[in-house]
């Protein structure tokens, strides 16, 4: 099994993300046999962690998972490797409004010891206030290292070691300010992986400046045993071969979902929409995931034989099911962000719109009537800009709450077992 650690920053934008895949990146040219794991609902991140390491990447959600299963799927990914680097999420103690589901609440329950990214780029002598706090609000949480990021000089690191120089904490390294070491992003995050330009020469000048700041050693001496748990599965399979789509307007999808289902004797097989793909012939479940169908609209309105054949499939009564971007596609229409409409796969009566925006953000409780092979009640996420612009009369498929137990209302449609909404179901 692996030893773990869990790399946290005390906001949002610290660098952490960075940080991470550099030093993933650097310790796989090491040949150390890493894995990782992100924290929380990002179905972003984990593909750059991918493309790092080469390995799997799970989403451990502190507030979606029971502590059991995060533990289960943290033995999972850790499973043949030797070190298990986990991700924070925004800052070290955020989460939901009510409840667990913060990096340190994940942290805690996997007994794992947190390196703490601090942007030092606006602060002095002040880090020893911030670290302070960091280790001691929870006493329970180890807290036993730090690594200083976008450091302006060699003296603003004295300044910010001397500053820390009585305080019970390592620092693993100062990382200079680099301003060619951004990641682009766009309305739901960094762009992905897979349309990085060269992602490869990216990671690799970042796990230089890492190799070169950071004393990585003495990081894998912090790490701790993650303990071995028997691997669970999270959700029953849609199908017994489950044709899901995949490309850059449907990649929103959680490995630990497809793993589970594989290991309950399901099928999966792939097809890309934008390519004009249909799914196999002999899949009895469709899975449309989520995406950036909005900026592909154009093409997926004028992908005729992969239309048809989700027709096809519905009229044979199959099971479809689309989750926020796939449920779009399902959808009447999509209104781009420029106004235009583009017809869609007409399977469900809803329009949805990317010219008139809004967020849509949060965890979500969801509760069905059985058209799903799913539990009853389910826990999910939300995260999207495009509306609804208008909509006739369906079955809802769930009854929705925010994390706080706040009554949301229905949400999604469904019609004979053509079914989606705007939630991406995690547990």
């Amino acid at each position: 099994m692996a030893d773990g650690i869990v790399i946290a920053a005390p906001a949002s934008g610290s660098g952490k993300t960075l940080v991470t895949l550099a030093l993933l990146r650097a310790l796989t040219r090491q040949g150390v046999k890493v894995a990782s794991a992100k924290v929380g609902p990002d179905y972003i991140d984990p593909r750059f962690h991918e493309a790092a390491t080469g390995r799997a990447c799970f989403n451990l959600d502190g507030w979606a998972m029971s502590p059991t299963l995060a533990a289960s799927l943290a033995a999972e990914i850790g499973s043949g490797a030797s070190l298990t680097l986990v991700e924070g999420v925004m800052g070290l103690f955020d989460g939901p409004e009510t409840g667990r589901g913060s990096t340190a609440d994940l942290a805690e329950d996997l007994k794992l010891p947190i390196v703490l990214v601090v942007d030092c780029s606006h602060q002095a002598q002040s880090i020893a206030a911030l670290v302070h706090g960091f280790q001691s609000l929870r006493p329970t949480l180890a807290v036993p290292a730090v690594i200083l990021n976008r450091i302006a000089s060699p003296r603003h690191e004295d300044i910010l070691r001397q500053a820390l120089g009585n305080m019970e904490v390592t620092v693993l390294g100062a990382v200079p300010r680099d301003g060619g070491l951004v990641l682009p992003s766009r309305h739901l995050g960094l762009v992905q992986a897979s349309e990085h330009e060269d992602l490869k020469s990216f990671l690799d000048r970042a796990a230089d400046a890492v190799a070169q700041h950071i004393d990585i050693d003495r990081l894998l001496k912090l790490a701790c045993p993650i303990s071995s748990t028997p691997p669970q599965n999270v959700l029953p399979p849609l199908g017994q071969h489950i044709a899901i789509a995949r490309d850059e307007a449907f990649a929103f999808l959680y490995p630990h979902l497809l793993t589970g289902w594989r290991r309950a004797g399901a099928e999966l097989s792939f097809f890309s929409p934008l390519a004009d793909e249909v799914p196999s012939a002999h899949a009895d479940a469709i899975y449309l995931p989520g995406g950036y169908p909005e900026l592909h609209a154009g093409r997926l309105a004028e992908a005729a034989t992969f239309v048809t054949a989700l027709r096809s499939v519905a009229a044979k009564d199959r099971l479809i099911y689309g989750e926020c971007g796939g449920y779009m596609v399902l959808g009447q229409a999509l209104i781009d962000a420029e106004g235009a409409e583009h017809a869609m796969a007409g399977l469900l009566p809803v329009t949805t719109s990317f010219a008139r925006r809004k967020l849509h953000l949060g965890y979500r409780r969801l509760a069905h009537d059985g058209a799903l092979p799913f539990p009853a009640t389910l826990k999910g996420h939300e995260f999207h800009y495009s509306t609804i612009a208008r909509q006739d009369d369906a079955i809802p498929l769930f009854r929705a709450e925010d994390a706080a137990g706040r009554d949301l209302g229905p949400m999604g449609q469904r019609r004979n077992r053509v079914m989606g909404s705007y939630a991406h179901v995690i547990a």
